[in-house]
C-alpha cells in the first residue's frame, strides 16, 4: 500500500511539473522559463524537481520522449490496420485507422503539443519528430513501412516532406478552434496523403 501511494505521489508530482512547464511556455516561452518558475508554478521545492529532472532541458526532453513513446505504441498496435489500409485504401473514403488513433492521441495531448511545437516552444521538436518518423517508416526491424528499394526520391527528402506537411496540418488544427473531430482530421490527412495536394485542391483528377 505504501509503495502504491508513493508511486501515485510521484506521478502527481511529475504531472504538476509537466503542467507548469506547459503553462509557462505559453506565458513566456521556453527559453525564458527557469527552474524557479517551474517549482513556483507547480508548488514544489527545488529538491523535489531535481529528484526527477536535471534541468528544464532534461524535463522537456523527457516530456517529448514520453509523447513519442505514446505515438510509437499507437503505430505498433495498428500494424495490421496499416497493412490493410495500404492494400485497400488507394482512394480513401474513410480515414486510415491509425490516423484516427493518432489524432485522438493528439487531442488528449493538445495543450502539450500546442506549447512545445509552437513558436515559444522547442525549436528542435520538428527535427525530433522527423527522427521518429525515420525510425518508424524505415528502420523498424520487424516491419519497415517503406522499403528503400521502392523509393522514387531520396529517403531523407521524403521523410522531411511527410513530417513537415503532416506537422503543418496538425498545427493548423491545434492552433484553431478544433471544430473538426479526430475522425474528420484523420480523413483530411488520409486524403492529402493518398491523393496528394494537387488532387485535393481540384487541380488534377
Amino acid at each position: 500500500m505504501r509503495e502504491t501511494s508513493t508511486d501515485l505521489r510521484i506521478i502527481r508530482t511529475k504531472e504538476s511539473i509537466r503542467e507548469a512547464l506547459i503553462d509557462l511556455i505559453e506565458e513566456k516561452g521556453f527559453e525564458a522559463v527557469t527552474v524557479k518558475d517551474i517549482t513556483t508554478k507547480a508548488r514544489i521545492n527545488r529538491g523535489t524537481f531535481y529528484a526527477h529532472y536535471q534541468d528544464k532541458y532534461d524535463l522537456i526532453a523527457k516530456c517529448q520522449e514520453e509523447f513519442m513513446i505514446g505515438l510509437s505504441q499507437i503505430v505498433k498496435q495498428n500494424l495490421v490496420n496499416i497493412i490493410a489500409d495500404l492494400d485497400s485504401n488507394v482512394s480513401p473514403t474513410a480515414p486510415f485507422t491509425v490516423m484516427v488513433s493518432i489524432f485522438e492521441y493528439l487531442n488528449l495531448n493538445r495543450k502539450f503539443m500546442r506549447a512545445v511545437s509552437g513558436p515559444k516552444g522547442d525549436l528542435n521538436f520538428l527535427t525530433k519528430l522527423k527522427d521518429f518518423m525515420w525510425n518508424t517508416l524505415f528502420v523498424r526491424n520487424e516491419f519497415p513501412l517503406i522499403k528503400q528499394e521502392t523509393l522514387l526520391v531520396p529517403s531523407e527528402y521524403l521523410v522531411s516532406y511527410i513530417a513537415s506537411a503532416h506537422m503543418g496540418v496538425v498545427q493548423q488544427w491545434l492552433n484553431g478552434d478544433g471544430k473538426e473531430s479526430p475522425e474528420e482530421m484523420a480523413l483530411i490527412l488520409s486524403t492529402l496523403t493518398v491523393k496528394g495536394p494537387f488532387v485535393a485542391a481540384g487541380l488534377k483528377k
